[in-house]
Formats: structure tokens, sequence, C-alpha cells
């Protein structure tokens, strides 16, 4: 700021004041010399403080410019990981809700099974139930004759494997697993071979 106001003005100052103060000495006529001098002296204290107040506020202005854009930048990362937090609280808002009522699937399940071919009634309130649970983002986990993985199947067994072919595979699917909308909300629980 200060290079800027010597561009503009094309000379500093405080070597016009310097300039005029030794032409002032030279000049023999000058009474009150003194007098001016002490003035000149007092006017290059003032300029030399204004100008460190001027560097001061400068640096001051930088330092709260660049706090806050780490304000604003921080509040922008705040409002993002918010909206993500609420769109993933409307996905699994219902997870309890729905974990309570899978024991109800499951038994409408084996009451279909069980149901006499000529008795439909149980199997379309099944199919209807589990429609409407999938369509809230309810998944099953597939589980007979895949491979054993800690993130969707908890082993309740270990049986010999009849080949090497099935050894580290779900021999036996004793509950189902289901997830929602992608999170695991009851792990299947499996015989593996070994």
């Amino acid at each position: 700021m200060k290079e800027e106001f010597f561009k503009n003005n094309q000379e500093d100052p405080k070597e016009d004041i310097k300039q005029k103060k030794g032409n002032k000495k030279s000049s023999p006529d000058n009474k009150s010399g003194k007098k001016k001098e002490t003035d000149i002296d007092e006017m290059l204290g003032k300029i030399d403080e204004y100008q460190k107040k001027t560097e001061k506020l400068e640096s001051s202005l930088e330092e709260t410019n660049e706090k806050f854009l780490r304000l604003f930048s921080e509040f922008d990362n705040y409002r993002k990981r918010a909206g993500r937090e609420r769109i993933e609280l409307t996905k699994t808002a219902a997870e309890g809700v729905i974990s309570a009522l899978l024991p109800v699937l499951d038994d409408l399940e084996r009451a279909s099974e069980m149901s006499v071919k000529g008795d439909e009634g149980v199997e379309l309130i099944y199919n209807k139930f589990k429609g409407i649970l999938r369509q809230k983002g309810l998944e099953e986990i597939p589980a007979d004759g895949e491979e054993f993985n800690t993130d969707y199947h908890e082993a309740i067994t270990h049986v010999p494997a009849g080949d090497k072919g099935q050894k580290g595979k779900v021999v036996e699917q004793v509950q189902k697993g289901y997830m929602l909308n992608g999170k695991v909300i009851r792990y299947a629980r499996v015989v593996v071979a070994n």
C-alpha cells in the first residue's frame, strides 16, 4: 500500500521533507530554523508512526480474512456433513421398526411353506408384506452355497466338508439375514463346512 502511494505521488514524502529540511539549514536568513527542524522531525516521526499503524492494520486485515475463510470452510463442511447425516437418517430411520418385524416375516414364510396347496391366503399376505418391506429397502442376504463371509454371515456351527469344493462355504442357512439400504440389520445364521 505504501508503494502504491509513492507510485501515485512519484516521490516519498519523507525524502521531500528531508530535502526541504536540508534547504532550510543552508539558508542564512532563516531565524526560526531550529523550530522548523523540530516540526519537520515531528512530522517525520508521525509519518513513521502512521506507516507502522498502516502495516499493523494490513496484517490484521489479512489475519481476519484468513480466519473468515477458515470459518466459512468449516461451516460449509458442517453443512455438507449435516446433509449427508440427514439423508442417512432418513434411509435408516425405519431400521428399528423393520428389525422388529423380521420375526413376523419369518413366521409368515414358515406359514406359507406349511400351508395347504388350496389355501393361498397366507402366501398372498406373506408376498405382500415382503414386497412392502422390499420397497422400504430391505434385502435378503444370500447364504446357501455362498462363500462364508463374516460381514454378512454368523457361523452357528461347523461341519466336516463332503468334498474340497465345499470347504469354507455355507452348507445350511438356519435363519435368514437382511440388509436395509445396504446396512446389515440381521446377520444370516449359517452352518459352515470345514
